[in-house]
């Protein structure tokens, strides 16, 4: 990384300028104690980003368009183009070509990161559908990333400040979560997490629960076998080692007693298993970050929400956390002089 800069630079992924991506981040920039910590770069257009100032009336927002990475103001919000022309702006709409601005956005960010330009990414959210093609599956943001820096195994790891959800089985439709529950996987979630827990967010010692696949946890067999032949040897096998690892807990006894509030991380068995209780708790202040990637990224833990893009309704809460939880994991690995 260039030292010249003396706070941290964040790349932020514009994701679907039909979206309330623009939104999101031109109002969460607009917070003071941002500009303070870090060097903001948008990925983006200056078309994009000027469109929504005037039709959100953001009158206040000011941004510096520069050519690269190489170019940026260290105490200007800075938007880097994507693309040599940017594409209509239809706030609410699907297209094709908003597709191939987002995905343009994030591999220039991970070029500017591997560069060691850029110390994290915040992506704002994207819609899956519009970037994949026949040429490219792209099954979300945590995939693509995983495999752009050629890392075995990363996490989905939802964050707040009273709540840690990570997934063994993300992206997956629910009929194959089963075969995607294995010991082996659980056991590379669990040592991704404690790793996560310890450098990450500063947790010596975590305390982490870890969640059943089947209702009331199998109940012993009775409502299936998952429980006592995989899930329970991998949770003894971390105990044996001198870890802090606890369960099998029923899902829905876990989070209705506010068991979450006793644990440092929990390991929840599928998508909707973790993602339901974690954004009905922290739907505005929850963030997306994704564990065990030699970088850092952050997400905003909502999507693109077509039906209120542009109409100046969107919070920008989520964004605004993302923006500080990548903050604060920078600040644990590395020290910054002060401005």
């Amino acid at each position: 990384m260039n030292q010249k800069q003396n706070k941290p630079v964040i790349g932020i992924t514009i994701g679907d300028i039909n979206g309330i991506g623009a939104e999101v981040t031109m109002k969460a920039l607009m917070d003071n104690r941002i500009l303070k910590q870090i060097t903001p770069v948008i990925y983006a257009h200056g078309k994009a980003i000027t469109f929504y100032r005037k039709l959100l009336k953001m009158e206040d927002f000011n941004f510096m368009q520069v050519r690269n990475i190489d170019e940026i103001h260290p105490k200007k919000i800075n938007v880097i183009n994507v693309a040599e022309n940017c594409p209509e702006v239809m706030p609410c709409v699907e297209t094709q070509e908003s597709g191939k601005m987002a995905l343009a956005a994030l591999d220039k960010a991970i070029e500017d990161i591997k560069s060691e330009k850029i110390n994290g990414i915040v992506t704002a959210p994207l819609n899956k559908n519009n970037i994949n093609s026949e040429e490219l599956k792209f099954i979300g943001h945590t995939e693509y990333l995983t495999h752009a820096f050629e890392t075995k195994e990363s996490m989905m790891f939802m964050v707040a400040e009273d709540i840690r959800v990570g997934l063994v089985s993300g992206h997956v439709p629910l009929a194959e979560v089963a075969n995607n529950v294995t010991g082996k996987k659980i056991k590379q979630k669990l040592k991704i997490m404690l790793k996560s827990l310890k450098d990450d967010f500063g947790i010596q010692k975590p305390k982490i629960a870890v969640l059943g696949l089947n209702p009331h946890a199998g109940e012993d067999g009775l409502l299936g076998k998952e429980e006592e032949e995989i899930i329970k040897p991998a949770i003894r096998e971390f105990k044996d080692q001198g870890h802090m690892i606890f369960g099998p807990y029923a899902a829905d006894g876990f989070f209705g007693m506010m068991h979450q509030m006793k644990f440092d991380g929990i390991l929840a068995m599928y998508h909707d298993q973790g993602l339901i209780p974690f954004k009905t708790l922290a739907f505005e202040s929850g963030v997306n970050f994704t564990a065990g990637l030699p970088v850092i990224r952050t997400s905003p833990d909502h999507g693109t929400a077509y039906n209120i893009a542009g109409k100046n309704v969107a919070d920008e809460g989520s964004m605004r956390a993302a923006i500080f939880t990548a903050i604060d994991i920078i600040s644990q690995k590395t020290d910054w002089e002060e401005e």
